[in-house]
């Protein structure tokens, strides 16, 4: 496995743990450092990490809040 790609998995906790439940990524890493951007492709599907994860998580928030102030009154 490639120096740079041990270091950003050992500097990431997601990715660390990612790779410890689901070790066939280790294959994969160690055969080219192409499939790095593969990994954290299915890292941030896992944890919902990508921006449109985030997004709406924040609008249903806010959807919550929303509800929440109306039964209140």
């Amino acid at each position: 496995m490639n120096f740079l790609i041990q270091k950003k998995l050992e500097e990431d906790v997601k990715m660390a743990e990612y790779l410890k439940e689901n070790s066939y990524w280790y294959k994969e890493l160690n055969r080219s450092s192409v499939y790095y951007k593969d990994f954290v492709k299915a890292m941030k599907d896992k944890y919902h990490l990508k921006v449109t994860d985030k997004i709406s998580d924040a609008i249903d928030n806010m959807d919550m809040i929303t509800t929440i102030l109306d039964n209140l009154k």
